[in-house]
């Protein structure tokens, strides 16, 4: 028989959530919850469109013009995003993960990153998606099996989706305190600002409010948190019903798009995509910042690992 082309699929299903976790990238490829669209779906026989749920690693988001400097050595990786000219979203979107563990509600998957130009580092990946009456939660944790200390960083990529409408009808509520600049275009960062300094109608969501028609590409950090330190993002429509995205100190950053694709094209602004990150974009020149860029460095047979969780609000 012939292998969808988004690999093996996991179905999985608790009270009234279930979730399609594809091989290919460790994707989650669908999430319900009574019947209801919480992320934005994509076809079991299809190319994975726009990283739509992938697990990101060993860094999410960018390395500006794929070459960093680590342990001394400068080092170049493949460019990704040719149209801007950067690695984007690490190595492990398109590998095709194993199933290690499996039950009705949970799946956990694993796949290595091996050495290779630019990454000269074996990294064993772990990530568990499980559901349960609060949602669906991942867990991703890295292993370094080389010899040498490796950068890491990770992400997930999931594009959510409030209810009816688009994101423009949609309100956000997003506890951030800072937004990192980034030059028109090619999205390299430039410095942290306070979300209302410079753009606050289009920045500032600490007050949930309707998104209208801004677009949005950008990072945030200076989470605020709640009691049990989480952070806490919300997307709701008119009705106030939605998708909440949670997650703990593990991820510092997140990256916030409304998937401005051009309109007429597939996917725009249908979704809001919210990537908790364990690190800043372009993390791997943590150097070149003023900030914490939030790098990880993975010392031999050391490991660590994030997690967040997505639920319905009713």
């Amino acid at each position: 028989m012939r292998t969808v082309l988004s690999g093996t699929q996991h179905a999985l299903r608790a009270g009234a959530y279930e979730a399609v976790i594809a091989s290919v990238g460790a994707s989650l490829r669908s999430l319900t919850c009574n019947g209801r669209d919480l992320t934005l779906p994509f076809d079991a026989d299809e190319v994975r469109p726009s990283y739509r749920g992938a697990t990101l690693a060993p860094w999410p988001n960018r390395i500006m013009d794929g070459t960093y400097t680590f342990g001394g050595v400068e080092r170049q990786v493949a460019l990704t995003e040719p149209a801007r000219g950067h690695a984007l979203h690490g190595l492990a979107a398109w590998l095709d993960y194993d199933a290690i563990d499996k039950g009705s509600s949970h799946v956990t998957l694993s796949a290595a990153i091996v050495p290779q130009t630019g990454y000269p580092w074996r990294i064993v990946i772990e990530t568990t998606f499980s559901l349960d009456a609060d949602g669906l939660t991942q867990t991703v944790t890295a292993t370094n099996e080389s010899p040498d200390a490796a950068p890491w960083g990770t992400a997930s990529h999931p594009y959510l989706v409030a209810g009816e409408g688009q994101v423009d009808d949609w309100t956000l509520d997003l506890p951030a305190d800072e937004v990192l600049a980034v030059t028109p275009g090619r999205l390299s960062p430039i410095a942290l600002r306070p979300v209302e300094a410079d753009d606050p109608a289009r920045f500032d969501f600490r007050e949930a409010r309707q998104i209208g028609t801004v677009e949005i590409d950008h990072a945030y950090t200076a989470l605020r948190r709640d009691e049990d330190g989480r952070a806490i993002v919300r997307v709701t429509d008119a009705a106030g019903a939605g998708v909440e995205m949670a997650w703990d100190a593990a991820c510092p950053w997140v990256q916030v798009y409304t998937s401005d694709k051009g309109v007429g094209k597939p996917g725009h602004r249908t979704a809001l995509a919210v990537e908790p990150m364990t690190c800043a974009p372009d993390a791997f020149n943590a150097d070149r910042y003023d900030y914490d860029a939030g790098l990880i460095v993975l010392e031999p047979g050391a490991s660590a690992s994030a997690s967040w969780r997505i639920c319905a609000l009713a």
